[in-house]
C-alpha cells in the first residue's frame, strides 16, 4: 500500500495495512492466554464485557457476531460501574488498550464480587492487577497510543475467550476467513486513488454522519466515526438503524440551508442486514437527501458478520488516514484525548 503526504510518527498506515496479519495473530495468542484457565459453560450465568474507546467497539462487535449462538446474556460496559448482577457465575471480559483506570476498577471490582475475570489489551493498562499472577492475560500490541487503532488484536480474543469458556463455536474458520478476503482488500482500498481516497474527496471538510444496522452495521459506523475523530482530528456522528428511525430523522426537518453545505451522510450496508431493516434505507436516504451536501452508500464485503465488520473497519480506517493527508495532520498523537486522561484525580 503506497502512502505519500505528512508525517504518520506512529506507523498507523502500516499498522492498517497489517489488519489481515493481525488477526489470526491475535486468535493465535488469546488461545495460549486463555486455554484451560476459563470457567466451563454450565458455570457460567452471564457475560460482562467492559472497554472504552477501541475496546468498546471489540466489545460491542463480539456480542453481535456472538448473539445468535450465545445461550447467556452478554452486557457491556462503557465505564467503571459494574451492575449489581456481576458476580459469582459472571465471565468478565476486561478490555484496555491504553491506560484505562475505569476499566481496571470494574476489573477489581468484579473479581471482588467472585467473578471470573480475563484481560484483553496492553500492559500499561493491566498493570495494577498483574501483580496477583492469576489474571488470565490476552496482551494486545502495539502499546501507547498506536494501539487506539488495533480494532482486530482487541475484537478476536473476546470471542476467542468465549469459545475457551465454551459459550461459542471456534472462531477459527471466521477469523481465517476474514483474513483471507482482507489481503486483496489493502491494496485496492488503499491505492491513491482507491475507495479510502475517494470517499474522503467527497466527505471533504464536511462532518460526516455513518448510519449503519443494528450489529455489525452500527458497530462499524461507530468505528468510523471515533477514527476520523481520533485520526483526522474532524467532527463526525454515527447512529444506527432502526433507531434513528425513532428520533434522529425528525431532526433533519429544519436547518437545511445549514447542512446541506456542511454535512456528509455515509450509509454503511452489508448483506446480513435484516430485512425489516434493509427496507428503511431508501425511505431514510429519501427523507435526508436534500439536507445533506452529499449521501455516500459503502457495501461491505465478507461471508459472515464478522469478516463484513472488519471489512468496513479497514475501509473506514484508511477513508481517516486519507482525509488526515489531505488536511497535512498526523493520524497519530491525540493530545486532546491525552490531556483529558492524564488529568489529575
Amino acid at each position: 500500500m503506497t502512502r505519500t503526504g505528512p508525517p504518520d510518527t506512529l506507523g498507523l498506515w502500516e499498522s492498517v495495512a497489517a489488519l489481515p496479519e493481525e488477526l489470526p495473530r491475535a486468535l493465535e495468542g488469546a488461545r495460549r492466554a486463555f486455554a484451560g484457565v476459563l470457567p466451563d459453560a454450565a458455570s457460567v450465568r452471564d457475560v460482562a464485557a467492559f472497554g472504552l474507546g477501541t475496546g468498546a467497539t471489540a466489545c460491542e462487535v463480539a456480542a453481535a457476531v456472538a448473539a445468535p449462538n450465545l445461550e447467556v446474556p452478554f452486557w457491556i460496559g462503557r465505564s467503571g460501574e459494574l451492575p449489581a448482577f456481576v458476580g459469582d457465575g459472571t465471565l468478565v471480559i476486561a478490555v484496555a488498550l491504553g491506560a484505562s483506570p475505569e476499566i481496571v476498577s470494574a476489573a477489581r471490582v468484579a473479581r471482588a464480587r467472585g467473578a471470573r475475570v480475563v484481560a484483553v489489551g496492553g500492559e500499561d493498562a493491566f498493570s495494577p492487577l498483574l501483580g496477583d499472577g492469576d489474571l488470565p492475560w490476552c496482551r494486545v500490541s502495539p502499546e501507547g497510543a498506536a494501539a487506539r487503532a488495533a480494532i482486530g488484536a482487541a475484537t478476536v480474543p473476546v470471542l476467542a475467550a468465549l469459545s475457551e469458556a465454551g459459550l461459542l463455536p471456534d472462531p477459527a474458520p471466521s477469523v481465517t476467513a476474514a483474513a483471507d478476503a482482507l489481503r486483496p482488500r489493502v491494496e485496492a482500498f488503499g491505492a491513491p486513488r482507491g475507495p479510502a481516497a475517494e470517499l474522503a474527496r467527497r466527505i471533504g471538510r464536511t462532518i460526516p454522519l455513518f448510519y449503519g444496522s443494528n450489529g455489525v452495521g452500527g458497530a462499524a459506523a461507530r468505528w468510523w466515526k471515533e477514527r476520523l475523530n481520533v485520526g483526522a482530528k474532524t467532527p463526525a456522528f454515527a447512529a444506527e438503524l432502526p433507531a434513528l428511525a425513532y428520533g434522529e430523522l425528525a431532526g433533519w426537518g429544519q436547518g437545511g440551508d445549514i447542512t446541506r453545505q456542511a454535512m456528509t451522510l455515509v450509509l454503511l450496508r452489508h448483506r446480513g442486514e435484516d430485512s425489516s431493516v434493509s427496507s428503511l434505507y431508501a425511505p431514510v436516504r429519501a427523507a435526508v437527501e436534500e439536507v445533506m451536501a452529499d449521501v455516500i452508500e459503502v457495501w461491505a464485503e465478507g461471508d459472515d458478520d464478522l469478516g463484513r465488520f472488519f471489512d468496513l473497519a479497514l475501509l473506514g480506517e484508511l477513508v481517516a488516514l486519507h482525509l488526515a493527508g489531505r488536511e497535512g495532520v498526523d493520524p497519530g498523537p491525540a493530545p486532546a484525548l491525552d490531556e483529558i486522561r492524564a488529568r489529575p484525580g
